[in-house]
């Protein structure tokens, strides 16, 4: 004990006289002063730089964008980028130009309405939402361009970043620091750059950085107003320059933004009003969203928009309009028969190869991917390879009432089947969100009830499906239903689903000498078909649900709360012929939680049974179901199982589901500094399933995210013996 004392006292003594210090003694005099200079200037920065990113609480401002673009090179893949506008043939330099209103309220709530257009492609449909996130910018947050880059003024920036302080200047008639920062990673979500700090308050008068995302390598300038106004805190200016590089097409880019507020609402006075409206149970956000989106009332005329116009145009920007109003001019004639044909079947090859949309006036829209594109496919261990497509038509009418058309079908390719389904829904009380639905099509192939009791009686250790003759049925179904938001978060779906179910091959009734007498049970499984009808209730609600109204359409927005959902169907025979008599109840509750700095957690837990059967009936939960038209990443994100044979979601009368998912950009592959510029998240998964015959499954899983494709590798374990792995690949390029 008296050793150990010792060595501790030699051990104060040791720190008394050579202290630990960040600073070598070795170090000279005067570098040392330097660095210890630095240090406390970067802490000023970072102590500051979150209370900055929360003073302004709302402003209004009048902003004029101007954008460049000039085609280097291209070639018939362009035909597959679907924020691509139409290049002429011929013509390699355009200009966009819009004046909008902007409104801005605190966290983080940008609306944009345009007000005038001046540009020289043909069916312009505005500055697209990529460029459009660098001027939604608030430098001192934690993340830039809606989340999608870490910014070096975060609370934990110095975990990926590199700083110095490279010089003290004078800019604008204030002294200044000039710091640099680099990414101690390779990733497309931080940047390389400098910011111009001023001295004493420590707020940030100029940054510039420069990074990839997707396809573009970005160079982005952001000059902020005066020191001692209301500007000093927000950009006046932004300057981006793009080079878009994809599939051998290059594109240069000159985007140039400029604000002119009109007003500007420091402190606390917007802060205190939203606090206030929460603390006394008021969920309406409205007071956010004044502004609202009408792409329809562009004022186009080139003289009205000069007088707007607050930077002069160059000279070959001006030579850019003059040769496309000289073009325009002289352009108009009368095409022979020959050219038109050979018009409308280049429209169709745009339809085949482009995405496109139909404007049809006071109809509607519609709206297509192409229909020849290898980012529709996808892949995953247990159904192979698919393909989707969708098509979107919509019309808004008076009032915001909205009719929605979306038709979609699918192949997969390891089944050879064809799916198809049509979802259609007219909302005719927006501000209730008040709407009828239509979904039909035909749904998963699926085996009948006399099959679930069946397997009941097979023990788990000898259960195989791969052993089984299993007899499938073809489905067509129509789901009919009104969904009525009662009170904001509770909402009532009331409607009725009929399905009609056919024996898959050949299939041929006895005749009535061959069915033994006083067995009614059997001819119930020789029918040609079998129709359900079946009303159903599902009830929905989501405590503190957050919303705004834009116009009379009522937004629902995000709550702190989970989404708690309850599903009851009942099986009524003798309508339209029907005669399964059965009764379906669920229970589901889903969150998703944000962590801040681009993390999040979602989890979901849901349960049903079906009771009360009579006669033959087909088990189709709605929480526990298999999607047979293939759909994107995000689409079921935690929510699946991947490795779950399709077989089990009918195999079993009652379930228990666990799904759980974490989200970061920087977990496991953060250190391999090789390959992380292209990971932009990574994803743990998590499933628990618990049924008869399969008691436990579990399956756990994990994901990259690039800017291209999503891939998962997976592994699961039934009935305590693992079974395989498996992986599932999406293409999500243009998806984000």
């Amino acid at each position: 004990m008296l050793r150990f004392i010792q060595s501790i006292l030699l051990l104060l003594l040791l720190l008394l006289f050579f202290p630990i210090r960040a600073v070598s003694q070795d170090m000279p005099e005067s570098k040392r002063d330097t660095l210890i200079q630095e240090e406390v200037i970067l802490e000023k920065l970072f102590f500051y730089a979150p209370l900055y990113s929360q003073i302004v609480e709302d402003y209004t401002a009048e902003v004029y964008i101007k954008n460049k673009t000039v085609v280097r090179k291209k070639n018939q893949l362009m035909r597959f980028i679907p924020t691509m506008f139409k290049i002429k043939k011929g013509v390699n330099e355009y200009i966009m130009e819009t004046y909008s209103n902007l409104h801005f309220t605190a966290p983080n709530i940008y609306d944009q309405k345009v007000k005038a257009v001046s540009n020289t492609v043909e069916s312009y449909k505005g500055v697209s939402k990529d460029l459009l996130s660098f001027t939604h910018t608030n430098i001192y947050s934690s993340s830039l361009l809606n989340s999608k880059l870490l910014s070096p003024l975060a609370t934990n920036a110095r975990k990926y970043y590199t700083f110095k302080v490279d010089s003290v200047m004078r800019y604008n008639g204030t002294n200044c620091y000039h710091i640099s920062f680099a990414p101690r990673l390779k990733s497309y979500q931080l940047v390389k750059g400098y910011m111009i700090v001023s001295d004493e308050v420590f707020t940030v008068r100029e940054i510039e950085f420069s990074g990839r995302w997707e396809y573009l390598n970005y160079h982005n300038r952001i000059e902020m107003g005066e020191v001692g106004t209301k500007e000093e805190f927000l950009p006046v200016r932004f300057d981006l320059t793009a080079k878009f590089k994809l599939l051998g097409n290059k594109l240069d880019v000159d985007f140039v933004a400029a604000l002119d507020f009109d007003s500007i609402t420091l402190g606390e006075s917007v802060a205190d009003e939203l606090r206030n409206k929460y603390k006394k149970g008021d969920l309406n956000l409205t007071r956010a969203f004044t502004l609202q989106c009408d792409t329809s009332a562009f004022i186009t005329d080139s003289a009205y928009f000069a007088n707007l116009r607050p930077i002069p145009l160059e000279e070959d920007e001006k030579e850019v309009y003059r040769n496309y109003y000289s073009h325009k001019g002289t352009t108009t004639h009368t095409p022979k028969l020959g050219t038109m044909t050979r018009v409308f079947w280049g429209q169709v090859g745009d339809m085949l190869t482009s995405n496109y949309m139909i404007d049809l006036a006071s109809v509607g829209q519609i709206k297509a991917s192409p229909l020849i594109n290898p980012l529709l496919l996808s892949y995953s261990a247990r159904d192979g390879l698919s393909y989707r497509q969708e098509f979107k038509y919509n019309h808004l009418f008076n009032g915001d009432r909205l009719l929605r058309i979306v038709p979609h079908v699918g192949y997969n390719f390891k089944h050879k089947e064809v799916y198809w389904a049509l979802k259609a829904g007219f909302d005719y009380w927006p501000e209730k969100r008040a709407a009828f639905h239509l979904k039909l099509g035909n749904g998963n192939r699926i085996y009948s009830s006399d099959v679930i009791e069946d397997l009941k009686h097979i023990p788990d250790s000898v259960f195989d499906f791969d052993k089984m003759e299993l007899n499938y049925f073809r489905d067509f179904f129509i789901d009919l239903r009104h969904s009525w938001e009662i009170t904001n978060g509770l909402t009532l779906d009331l409607g009725t689903t009929t399905h009609r179910r056919t024996p898959v091959g050949k299939f041929k009734l006895p005749s009535e000498d061959e069915i033994p007498e006083g067995t009614p049970e059997v001819e119930n499984k020789l029918r040609k078909e079998y129709i359900s009808f079946a009303p159903h209730v599902r009830l929905s609600w989501t405590p503190r649900q957050y919303y705004y109204l834009s116009g009379e359409r009522k937004i629902n927005l995000q709550s702190r709360y989970p989404t708690f959902t309850v599903d009851w169907e009942r099986g009524i025979a003798g309508v339209f012929n029907s005669t399964g008599k059965y009764e379906r109840i669920e229970f589901d509750m889903q969150h998703k939680i944000a962590l801040g700095l681009m993390s999040s957690i979602y989890y979901r837990v849901s349960m049903g049974a079906f009771t009360n059967q009579e006669d033959l009936y087909f088990v189709d939960f709605a929480n526990f179901s298999r999607s047979n038209i293939p759909i994107g990443w995000n689409d079921d994100i935690g929510g699946v199982f991947h490795l779950l044979d399709r077989r089990w979601y009918n195999s079993s009368d009652k379930y228990l589901k666990i799904n759980f998912t974490y989200e970061t950009p920087f977990l496991l592959l953060s250190g391999l500094r090789k390959i992380t510029r292209n990971i932009l998240n990574e994803r743990i998964y998590a499933g628990y399933l618990t049924m008869p015959s399969l008691n436990p499954y579990f399956e756990l899983g994990y994901g990259v995210g690039t800017h291209i494709f999503d891939v998962g590798v997976f592994t699961n374990n039934e009935n305590g013996k693992f079974d395989s792995i498996g992986f599932k690949f999406t293409f999500e390029l243009f998806n984000r």
